[in-house]
């Protein structure tokens, strides 16, 4: 047997890669262009910032102004959630037969490839060129505008998962079907819905959390919502009271993540998971 060792593979590439690689991220920091020295002040200013704008939120929140701003900041963080709600039920609607059109176990290849193109092209639009170039000549500023640019642009993300969803469903249930002689709209709504439907409503889910936070964007733009509270306050260097929006924009996305999170879960296990935990737990300590 021979005990000579094989030759390891050659670094030569790699090493030619990273030195590239290294290069280019020198010549690209140096093209930016930008004040590095500006960054030894960064922390000094982020704790300016945080002293100006805790001086609103460690203050007496039912004392006068702050309970003013307190129920503001509120209720522009409720518009924002309404916007998000309304904008993915528009999108869930409208995604839905269109998810089924771009699936590729349900429709022709002509029609997936069309279906699939329109929203290739509407994920490629940002909610805010919807909003301005499409909807605020029709409909103004405000919060309908808001609603409808997160509706539309929900479209293609919601689509997009829809149909992908419904290509990973099993095929067993739809080959029974069509044992038993059903028709393509009883195979639909019979083998093929009860699979993907916790899974579609649990990107529904995720989908409102994401234009949560895509209102606050578009409200910089006059769509209503938190977003122009804070755009408005940011013009007026109002740091206390933009303390406090941000504290009210925090607690309620985390609790609004929290709610969603959990009906995610449930819906994606689904409820036989706390009922088989439970079990296992009874009859390992019937066994001790």
């Amino acid at each position: 047997m021979s005990t000579v060792r094989p030759q390891p593979p050659s670094k030569t590439w790699s090493t030619v890669w990273l030195i590239v690689t290294a290069a280019v991220v020198v010549v690209a920091v140096w093209l930016v262009d930008a004040n590095w020295a500006r960054l030894l002040g960064l922390p000094g200013a982020v704790g300016n910032y945080a002293v100006l704008m805790g001086s609103g939120v460690f203050q007496n929140p039912f004392a006068e102004p702050w309970n003013e701003y307190w129920a503001l900041a509120t209720s522009r963080m409720l518009e924002s959630v309404q916007m998000a709600w309304i904008g993915t039920l528009i999108g869930a609607a409208l995604s839905l037969p269109l998810g089924f059109l771009a699936a590729r176990t349900i429709s022709p290849p002509g029609v997936v490839f069309v279906v699939r193109q329109i929203l290739n092209a509407i994920r490629a639009l940002p909610e805010v060129v919807l909003a301005i170039v499409l909807i605020m000549p029709i409909f103004g500023l405000g919060p309908l505008t808001g609603a409808l640019a997160l509706g539309i642009g929900s479209i293609g993300t919601l689509g997009k998962l829809t149909a992908e969803a419904i290509e990973a469903t099993d095929p067993g249930p739809v080959e029974a079907a069509i044992a038993s002689g059903a028709g393509p709209l009883q195979r639909i709504r019979w083998a093929i819905v009860p699979q993907a439907l916790p899974e579609i409503l649990a990107f529904w889910l995720y989908r409102f959390e994401v234009n949560i936070r895509a209102s606050a964007v578009l409200g910089v733009i006059g769509a209503g919502g938190i977003g122009s509270l804070l755009s408005q306050l940011f013009n007026r260097r109002e740091w206390a009271q933009i303390g406090v929006t941000l504290v009210v924009i925090i607690v309620v996305t985390i609790i609004v993540d929290s709610i969603s999170g959990a009906a995610r879960k449930r819906l994606i296990e689904g409820s036989d998971v706390r009922t088989s935990r439970r079990e296992r737990r009874e009859q390992a300590e019937a066994i001790v």
